[in-house]
Order: structure tokens, then C-alpha cells, then sequence
């Protein structure tokens, strides 16, 4: 803390980037402090893009070719796009999100193991496999300390290295990293069982639509959790940089 309230960055332009999360001083001199949150719209306008180039739009080109050319062709439009998107980064230089960076590899590596045997279940059942060995990194770095989801959380709001270093946000990140395990082990258990009992054409939609409504949930529940934790350590929560607290979240 120890920050005036000026000393926050604010949102620059309508889509611009996102300020990063700062506790800063209350102008009052009131004990604690405030945490500044942006706007729903402008944290939506940040990380969509991210998604979307990372995971959505891949998605979409492998099932769109998978009609119209078959498994060879929706393999070579979800690595190609993959490929551009981060060659795109490289060539501007602009920030690589660890979405797409993970993304990029992974596929390139199911594609080699699909191109090589021929096989769409190897093509899906590696990515399964993945998600259980991130589920048990994420056990890891939450038994040594070091919990993986800080690294992911930047993608989406940039954090100040002064509100990492909080202990309560470190535990809350070490906590976090075990429900995201949790939730993964579970996702992977729901694909696997949809990989044997449902048609290719099937899978990629219904696979889908277990992933994302299980990270959604996940997703919101790490947004309450962190809310919760800053009330109780003290801290007023502010929302788009209003003048009134939110008080969206009861523990």
C-alpha cells in the first residue's frame, strides 16, 4: 500500500489496455485501503481477444474444416491459425498471453502425433492427457508455493507486483491453483468418457460445451473468492473506478 490515489493507473481510451490492479491509499486517510477494479465491460474488452485468438477462433476452424474437408484439413486450419496469431505477436512485438503461447505448442504437438498415426481419438485424447498433467503441475506449484495461476492471471488483468507480493494474495493464488486442478481432473474425466460414447462430429461440440461451461463456473468463483478475500483483509473494493464501493460479493 502506501500509494496515493493518483499514483493509480487509469483506463486510457475504450478498448485500450486495462490498468493493473493497484491498492492504493484512501484519500482520507482511512485505515486499509482501495482496490480499484476495471469496469466488467473493459475487463470483457481485454480478455475476449485473448480467448478468442487463443482457443475459440482454432476451435471454430477445425470443426468448419472438419465438415467441409475432413480430419487432415481441420488439423492444418487450427495449426496454421495458431501459427499466425503468434507470428503475428512476434513480428509487432507486442506481449505473447501464456493462452496462446501453451495453445500454440500443445497443438502443434497433437497435430504431429494425429498426422503420424491417422488417429482423431489420439488427436483428442492427448489434449485429456495434458489437462491431467497441468491438474497435477498446478498440485505442485500449490505444494511448493509457487502456485502456476499467477502466471495465467496476467493474462487477463494485469496485477502490480506490490499486490502479489501480499501474503494473503499468495495463499489465495495457492488456493485458487488447487480448485483449478480440481476442476481440470474433473473436465478431463467428463472428455474422456464423451471421446468413447459420442461420434467425432459430436464430440468437438459437446467437448466444447463441457470445457467452457466448467471454466466459466471456475472462472467466477476465483473472481468471488479474491473479492472476498481483500474485503476481509481490509480492503475497500472499487468497480470501473466508481466512487461507490461494490458490495456485490457476501461472504
Amino acid at each position: 500500500m502506501g500509494r496515493s490515489g493518483n499514483a493509480v493507473q487509469t483506463e486510457t481510451t475504450r478498448g485500450g489496455p486495462l490498468p493493473r490492479l493497484t491498492i492504493c491509499a484512501h484519500e482520507c486517510g482511512k485505515s486499509g485501503g482501495i482496490l480499484k477494479m476495471p469496469a466488467p465491460r473493459a475487463a470483457l474488452r481485454h480478455a475476449v481477444p485473448v480467448v478468442l485468438e487463443a482457443v475459440l477462433v482454432p476451435l471454430a476452424l477445425f470443426y468448419l474444416t472438419l465438415v467441409l474437408w475432413g480430419f487432415r484439413g481441420a488439423l492444418i486450419a487450427a495449426l496454421a491459425w495458431s501459427f499466425l496469431a503468434l507470428g503475428r505477436r512476434l513480428h509487432r512485438g507486442e506481449r505473447i498471453s501464456m493462452l496462446l503461447m501453451l495453445g500454440t505448442l500443445l497443438l502443434a504437438l497433437r497435430t504431429t502425433v494425429a498426422f503420424i498415426t491417422g488417429s482423431a481419438f489420439l488427436y483428442f485424447a492427448q489434449p485429456t492427457a495434458g489437462t491431467i498433467v497441468i491438474a497435477l503441475v498446478l498440485f505442485g506449484s500449490a505444494l511448493l508455493g509457487r502456485p502456476f495461476t499467477q502466471r495465467f492471471a496476467g493474462d487477463f488483468c494485469p496485477i502490480d507486483p506490490e499486490l502479489l507480493s501480499r501474503p494473503l494474495v499468495h495463499r489465495f493464488f495457492v488456493r485458487i491453483s488447487v480448485m483449478w486442478a480440481t476442476v481440470l481432473l474433473l473436465n478431463a474425466g467428463f472428455v474422456l468418457w464423451l471421446l468413447v460414447t459420442s461420434s467425432l462430429h459430436s464430440f468437438v461440440l459437446e467437448r466444447a460445451g463441457v470445457t467452457y461451461t466448467m471454466t466459466a463456473c471456475a472462472i467466477y468463483l476465483s473472481i468471488r473468492q479474491f473479492l472476498v478475500m481483500m474485503r476481509g483483509d481490509g480492503i475497500t473494493v472499487q468497480w470501473g473506478g466508481a466512487a461507490a464501493v461494490a458490495a456485490t460479493v457476501t461472504a
